[in-house]
């Protein structure tokens, strides 16, 4: 099977706070020698260095190889690399040190929008994609109609993409990068932004183009579910490198292991996080506490618990939202919720501050077991989100139906509600 992408010692640098001036002019000359035409167009850019203070390596000697057709799904907390890899793999962004070599068109949907041009319309904007790709208007003529299709924005196609949703840009984006068949496909977790119809929708169509079609595929999500039903091989990101390389399962074993690691020190509840003035909103703690509105990590099956979030405002914006959910012990979602289940939520209306919420978890609904607690705060049609995964992780037990009949037939059930029973003759 041919290598449809190779990953040699790859580096990436950035340089935080002030512009080194030397930094710039290296980095100007790369470019006018990228412009000069090389012989070999993947060599590595220019190397540049910064040392002491001031630079950070958000990937460092990152080397792998994707056969292709295959399904690779890439997985990690935030900061550790995911992202910066994807963008140097879609040639958004340099190297610093090492190279990568790609087979054939890349297609790549890594944020709300990515390669669409606000002003023009989502017509003009699918014609543009596919000449970026290098596709003839024959062959974008051909698969118009399906991309149109299975985006469902017929009414809004001559409209500006200005005008869309975040949905609707979302649902014509992943629309054109499936379609017009690039050999390799690369997915961020941009998906998240759909609804769940649309998300299952996505998730058909990029294994049809995996298992049908022979395409590669780099997917990249926080949705444990997702990544097992749709990867057989998984990569681990922490802290720039691959921490793990294997099938999936074990990849997952392995991440939830890391944030459980993590979970478990000293101060784990609350979680609390420095403040950072780059984000208009953000956690700065999670906490869970039992009926008696204690800290506590342990609860039973019948008991209540209660989720603290307190989130730091730096101005009020009617698109803030804060979600929750909640992950059973091999990633799977268990339970979703954010603040749009209050009538008037108001976290978007306040102004600068701090701010807390308290979300009331009710007695005998989750299994007895081990989870997680991911956070996220954000906007909802774009911006920079402050995402918590692993925030917390707590068991539940059950000692009350230990040894009846219902604590026997329990263990294969994914929730587990009180339900009435009325007996008649």
């Amino acid at each position: 099977m041919a290598t449809a992408i190779r990953i040699e010692n790859l580096s990436k640098q950035y340089h935080l706070g002030a512009i080194n001036r030397q930094m710039l002019y290296q980095e100007l000359q790369s470019r006018w020698a990228r412009w000069r035409g090389r012989a070999d167009p993947h060599a590595p850019i220019h190397t540049r260095r910064v040392e002491g203070d001031g630079s950070f390596w958000a990937l460092r000697n990152v080397s792998l190889d994707i056969e292709q057709g295959e399904v690779i799904g890439i997985i990690g907390r935030n900061g550790a690399g995911k992202s910066t890899l994807l963008k140097i793999l879609s040639r958004i962004t340099a190297p610093t040190e090492g190279r990568v070599l790609i087979r054939g068109r890349v297609s790549s949907l890594l944020e709300v929008g990515t390669g669409f041009h606000s002003e023009l319309t989502g017509r003009e904007n699918v014609y543009l994609n596919g000449a970026i790709l290098g596709m003839s208007r024959r062959e974008i003529d051909g698969k118009f109609d399906e991309i149109v299709a299975f985006a469902g924005v017929d009414e809004f196609l001559d409209t500006p993409v200005k005008r869309y949703s975040s949905g609707m840009t979302v649902r014509l984006a992943f629309a054109v990068a499936a379609h017009l068949e690039p050999e390799t496909l690369i997915i961020d977790e941009v998906l998240a932004v759909g609804d769940e119809g649309f998300q299952r929708k996505c998730l058909g169509k990029m294994d049809e183009v995996t298992q049908q079609e022979g395409r590669t595929l780099l997917f990249v999500s926080h949705n444990m579910a997702a990544i097992n039903s749709l990867c057989r091989k998984t990569i681990v990101m922490d802290d720039g490198r691959i921490a793990f390389s294997g099938p999936t399962a074990q990849a997952v074993a392995f991440y939830l292991e890391q944030i459980a690691r993590r979970s478990e020190q000293p101060e784990a509840n609350p979680a609390c996080f420095a403040e950072d003035a780059a984000l208009p909103l953000q956690v700065r703690e999670v906490i869970l506490r039992d009926a008696a509105g204690k800290p506590a990590s342990q609860f039973d099956f019948a008991d209540e618990m209660e989720v603290g979030i307190t989130l730091q405002v730096r101005a009020a914006n009617p698109d803030y939202f804060t979600a929750l959910t909640v992950l059973d012990g091999v990633g799977n979602w268990v339970y979703f919720a954010s603040d749009d289940d209050l009538a008037d939520p108001p976290i978007g209306q306040v102004g600068a501050g701090l701010y807390r919420y308290r979300v009331r978890l009710p007695a005998r609904l989750l299994k007895p077991g081990s989870y997680s607690l991911d956070v996220v705060a954000a906007r909802r049609h774009h911006g920079k989100v402050d995402r918590r995964d692993g925030a917390l992780r707590f068991e539940i037990g059950d000692v009350q139906s230990r040894r009846s009949v219902k604590g026997l037939y329990r263990k294969p059930a994914i929730v587990a509600p009180e339900l009435s029973w009325a007996f008649e003759k």
